[in-house]
Order: C-alpha cells, then structure tokens, then sequence
C-alpha cells in the first residue's frame, strides 16, 4: 500500500506565484503522509498565448518553476509528477510537457502532450492548442516503486487506445492531469475517467485545474481518485487544495485476472 496525492490548482500566468501556491500545497499533501504528489496540466503557467509564452518559458534545466519542484522533491523525499510545465524546445516551439521527478530531485522521465486541444465549443468558446504547442510523439509509462504509471494530458482522456496501449505494455495506474473546460466537465469528465478505469481495471489519478482564471476562462476542477472498478476514492470539487488516497497495487492485478479482457483485443 501507498498514498498518492492530486493538487487542484488555478494557476495563471505568474510562474513565481504558481510555485508557491503549489509549493503550500506540497507541504499540505506531506502533512497527510503520501507517497506520490501528482499537480494539474499547466500547474508552471496557464495561458495559450504562444507570443508571451515563447518569451518566458525556457528548457527543462532552466525551468523556475520545475527546479523548484524538485528540490521540495528532494528535501522531503517524495516523488512528485508535475502534471505539465510548458518547455521551450527551440527559438519558436513548446510543448506541454508532463515531468516525473523521484525522491532524491531527479527527473526520470517526461511525456510531452499527444493530442491537442482544438475544438470549437461556441461561437464565443474557442481552443486551438495547435497553434501554440507541438505535438508530442511517443507514449510513456514508467516504474515507479509501486508499480508502473502510464503518463498521459487531459484532452489524450478522450483517446481509449492510448490508455489500452499504456495498459497493456504493463501501467496499473494512469495519470490524467488536467485543464478541463467547465463546458465540457460537466458533461464527460467524471464519465470518461471512470471509463479509463474500468476498461483498463487500473487507478485513475487526475489532479485538475478548478475556477475562474485571470483569463476569464473557466475549468472544471472536480480532481479525482479513482479505483479499477470505478469507484470514486476521492473527489476535490471547486476549490484549490489535496486529496489523499491509499492505494492498493495488488488489485488491479486481481481484477485483470478475474476478467482478462486486456488480452483479448
């Protein structure tokens, strides 16, 4: 058994004011004894605006907010998943980037977002992540001490072979960090994500982002912990904040032997 905690957050456009913000909350998820601390998509710095993003955002090594993760990583010896930082990979190119950094403060793997987010929801609500970031091309799992994790970003949750794919090659947890619109959360979120459990008989951990941003856009919060049947461990409605959940890595195992229905297909 171990504890796995999801950070809600409504960061913005500050990177100084989203580590500290995440950093309390950090604390707060220590306090409550977990293992692994899992933050929301965009946790560094929430916008779309390529022009201003270009100008701020930097490599992984230069990174404010992620050098900043890593050392409370490795001052407290936790494992922490950044849900995702927004890399600078060349002089017009960024990619939402989701990091995994062990307890001692180093990075051991990093998934950098598939599926972007272009969808027209309304006249007046718009998304085109295209046109900001490019798309990542590999898929990535990796060994944690308790198991193997499938790494994946919000709008990926509407892609079932990515997960099948992940659950197959070995992950019984899968992180789904996320910036899901108020719109379309209330209508799919919970639904999906329970779906990716079930089908697959693995944990769901999806820390969100939650409320009103500074950009008048609004997220859907509602982070979840979710079990291989579906169950809903914890749920973190509206406000900024942790939930704690103890999982058990020996029962997706059960499950999947009970209906094996991850090698028929």
């Amino acid at each position: 058994m171990f504890r796995v905690s999801c950070i809600q957050l409504k960061s913005n456009d500050d990177i100084n004011y989203n580590l500290i913000n995440t950093s309390k909350l950090i604390k707060k998820a220590i306090k409550q004894k977990t293992d692994l601390i899992i933050t929301p998509e965009t946790s560094s710095l929430f916008s779309l605006n390529k022009k201003k993003l270009l100008k701020v955002c930097t490599s992984m090594d230069k990174d404010t907010y992620l050098n900043g993760v890593r050392k409370l990583a490795r001052y407290y010896k936790k494992w922490i998943l950044i849900g995702s930082v927004i890399i600078k990979i060349s002089k017009s190119k960024l990619v939402n980037r989701s990091i995994l950094i062990n307890n001692k403060g180093k990075i051991k793997s990093f998934y950098d977002k598939i599926h972007m987010y272009d969808v027209t929801l309304s006249k007046k609500e718009k998304y085109f992540e295209s046109k900001t970031f490019s798309k990542g091309k590999k898929i990535k799992s990796f060994k944690l001490p308790w198991g193997r994790i499938g790494l994946t970003i919000c709008y990926d949750l509407r892609f079932p072979n990515l997960y099948r794919k992940l659950s197959r090659s070995g992950a019984i947890f899968l992180s789904v960090p996320s910036a899901f619109t108020e719109t379309t959360g209330k209508k799919h979120w919970h639904k999906l994500l329970q779906a990716r459990a079930i089908e697959n008989f693995s944990y769901v951990f999806a820390p969100a982002q939650g409320g009103k941003h500074y950009n008048g856009r609004k997220t859907f919060g509602h982070s979840l912990i979710i079990s291989p049947d579906g169950k809903i461990i914890k749920e973190l409605k509206k406000s900024e904040g942790v939930i704690t959940a103890k999982i058990n890595p020996l029962l997706p195992k059960k499950l999947r032997s009970m209906i094996p229905s991850l090698k028929e297909d």
